[in-house]
């Protein structure tokens, strides 16, 4: 697979019939939940799963989502999904970029970008990262040519 940065983390998906809308194609928040379980399925490959966070009474929630649809995706559809860690500035913020390729012919059908911000669990309220986010996620960026 022709991925746009090195090293990603992937998952697979499988179109099923729920995820197609009145157009006969992938509806649109099919997507985001897909880049939520990628993102989700990464953290805890990292070691920060669900607990984790809340024992830090830390969460990383959406700031920001932009969604570039290149091609749609239909019912029966193997696709996988990668992500990788573009930025982590150490203090509130972490940005994802992802790319969903169809597998049977190669095609980029998404290539999208979300900004998170660490909150505190407990009141929803901006928190700096603890160190161990620093650490893991930190270590885990992958150098953005496109910044």
């Amino acid at each position: 697979m022709k991925w746009a940065l090195p090293d990603p983390f992937v998952i697979d998906i499988r179109v099923a019939e729920e995820a197609i809308d009145d157009y006969h194609h992938v509806n649109n928040s099919e997507y985001l939940r897909w880049i939520e379980q990628v993102s989700w399925a990464h953290s805890e490959a990292l070691g920060l799963s669900l607990e984790r966070y809340q024992a830090l009474d830390r969460a990383m929630v959406v700031h920001r989502h932009e969604l570039d649809y290149l091609a749609p995706a239909f019912a029966g559809d193997e696709l996988q999904l990668a992500t990788w860690i573009v930025e982590c500035d150490g203090r509130f913020r972490l940005t994802r970029r992802f790319q969903l390729v169809r597998s049977n012919d190669a095609k980029t059908l998404l290539h999208a970008r979300t900004r998170f911000a660490c909150v505190a669990l407990s009141s929803g309220r901006p928190k700096r990262l603890p160190e161990e986010y620093q650490r893991i996620y930190g270590g885990a960026v992958v150098e953005d040519e496109l910044g």
